[in-house]
């Protein structure tokens, strides 16, 4: 996709929903029921609960109980979500110069990896491997 604007929260949700549907189906059937939504930029009492003083630093986040930490017997809460931050990424793009679809795939693979209970450096070491 090549833009001549910065690319909207519609552009990224279409570019998210891509990489999604290149997952492999068995995994992205563990991922059925989570919500994946595109906002502009963390709010202020995210960053505060996470201790990030600069909203460019968070380009995503899982917020929800991760599959390990699940039981049969658990009562339904709200359902797990994975927020992509707009531009946080816009950001990181220009700075990079790194393709933007691969980019928000990224993005979403990573929080994805703690929907399956996967920390930071977890992630970090596969991505190494990659």
């Amino acid at each position: 996709m090549r833009f001549s604007t910065p690319p909207g929260l519609d552009d990224l949700v279409e570019m998210a929903e891509h990489a999604l549907a290149a997952i492999p189906v068995p995994l992205r059937d563990l991922v059925r029921g989570t919500a994946i939504l595109v906002e502009d930029a963390p709010d202020d009492e995210t960053l505060r609960e996470m201790g990030i003083e600069n909203p460019w630093e968070l380009t995503g986040l899982y917020q929800g109980v991760p599959l390990t930490a699940k039981s049969t017997g658990d009562i339904p809460r709200e359902p797990d979500r994975i927020l992509l931050f707009r531009e946080p990424i816009l950001l990181e793009w220009i700075e990079t110069g790194e393709d933007l679809f691969r980019l928000v795939r990224n993005v979403l693979i990573h929080e994805i990896g703690h929907h399956f209970g996967l920390s930071d450096e977890d992630i970090a070491r596969l991505e190494e491997d990659d």
